[in-house]
């Protein structure tokens, strides 16, 4: 039986793997479990959705589950996932629930749950829930008639939220005279970015914030990054920024219209923060995904890097075991533990326009601290078996070691199945393009021939 929950929690094709059903079991049993802990009181959990077509459908039933297992809940309405976390805490609730499937097609929908401390589940706690919802013998609470809970809103509450990270950057609009684009990718920042840049005082064009249930991430937003580099090109913008669909990631765009990674930004925001004195134990923390240059990066600049698996849970269980304060992904997913619980998209932009300006210098320039080795990345589809089937492949193995030593020690290879979506992933990173675009080619066709 497989699970439920990935690396960025419960995420599938929504009214088909994500239906209203499961929806409701998941609520339920989130509900079940708060109670189990919380004893007599009733827990409260905060509900927030991005703007995918199916996310009122799958929060309606959410609800439904939390408050027939006897839990009160809360609307947030359409608020990026950090604002979810943030709010929790704020407010002492006992949870928070996120719909959003982030980068993710709009056909697609997810369910991400937060503790009252505001970080994402720990694999046991999200065990826990899932083996309710699959084993039949578990049973879930089914609240009587008089502990039923309630479905209240609070949609105003996404306000607290935007004072808070533009309270990350002091001073009275500490960022003005920065001419910024900024891409919501018809998504969750489409609610939050123009009043958060106004806050600031920032000379803000906020593009695709038009949300109509289907153009979420479509043809925008982080993961289609070509129209904004040329339009931060074309139009005078000291920089662009892009957002995923439930903003907790975020992507640049130089004034010159090159794109800047989570790499590129973590180790700008690693260096100032050494320079400052501010940077945890002088280590940063990210995944086996980040390119190889930031490695050389680190070992240039006195920078101790940690690496963990891929997601930001495990960049973060690593950066609150060891007391770090600055880490994330290559894909945009950065954390600033003094400021969030969570990676938030909209912090990193505007934690970004402020090394800027205390600086003064253009992102162009500040992103000559690191060099970006060439890398390919490869999307494979693949079935559950052909992901489980992976690691003991010693035919792939073999292959993978082949190409390891043809790029001697210059590059490197890895090959991972997805937490998110169908696929396998093949990575290969070298100084020559000609060459790893051959190499994951090859590894490719390896996969295909061993596990199809």
């Amino acid at each position: 039986m497989g699970r439920l929950f990935g690396t960025d929690g419960i995420r599938g094709v929504a009214n088909r793997d994500l239906s209203i059903q499961r929806s409701a079991q998941v609520g339920q049993a989130l509900a079940t479990v708060l109670r189990e802990r919380l004893g007599d009181r009733k827990p409260r959990v905060f509900i927030g959705k991005d703007t995918r077509l199916s996310s009122d459908m799958i929060e309606a039933a959410l609800a439904a589950g939390l408050c027939a297992g006897g839990a009160d809940c809360v609307s947030l309405g359409v608020v990026p996932t950090p604002a979810v976390a943030y709010l929790t805490v704020a407010h002492g609730m006992d949870a928070g629930v996120m719909i959003s499937a982030s980068h993710n097609p709009f056909q697609f929908n997810g369910i991400k749950i937060f503790g009252s401390k505001g970080y994402k589940l720990t694999d046991d706690q999200e065990a826990e829930i899932e083996d309710m919802i699959l084993d039949d013998a578990i049973p879930m609470h089914k609240a009587e008639a008089g502990e039923i809970g309630r479905h209240t809103q609070g949609e105003d509450l996404a306000v607290e939220y935007i004072r808070h990270i533009a309270g990350t950057v002091p001073g009275e609009q500490p960022l003005r005279g920065m001419k910024v684009l900024a891409d919501c990718a018809n998504g969750s920042a489409s609610r939050t970015a123009r009043e958060l840049f106004a806050l600031l005082g920032a000379d803000a064009d906020v593009i695709c914030r038009e949300p109509d249930g289907v153009n979420v991430n479509q043809d925008c937003g982080s993961t289609h990054i070509e129209n904004l580099r040329d339009r931060v090109k074309a139009g005078g913008y000291h920089l662009g920024v892009a957002f995923d669909g439930d903003a907790d990631r975020c992507l640049a765009v130089d004034e010159k219209g090159n794109l800047v990674d989570g790499d590129q930004m973590i180790a700008i925001f690693a260096t100032e923060m050494k320079r400052q004195g501010t940077l945890c134990h002088d280590t940063a923390v990210v995944t086996v995904m980040s390119n190889y240059g930031f490695m050389n990066f680190a070992k240039e600049n006195g920078v101790t890097v940690k690496t963990t698996k891929v997601g930001d849970r495990y960049v973060l269980e690593t950066m609150l075991a060891q007391g770090y304060n600055i880490g994330g992904e290559q894909s945009g997913h950065i954390i600033f533990t003094d400021y969030m619980t969570t990676g938030d998209g909209q912090l990193s932009a505007i934690q970004l326009m402020r090394v800027m300006k205390d600086t003064g210098k253009p992102l162009s320039q500040l992103t000559k601290v690191i060099t970006i080795l060439p890398q390919v990345l490869v999307n494979m589809e693949a079935t559950v078996d052909m992901k489980a089937g992976l690691a003991e492949s010693l035919e792939i193995t073999a292959a993978v070691r082949a190409c390891e030593e043809e790029l001697a020690g210059k590059g490197r290879v890895l090959i991972r199945p997805s937490g998110t979506e169908p696929l396998i992933r093949v990575m290969v990173e070298g100084p020559d393009q000609e060459q790893i675009t051959a190499i994951a080619n090859r590894i490719v066709g390896a996969i295909r021939e061993t596990l199809s």
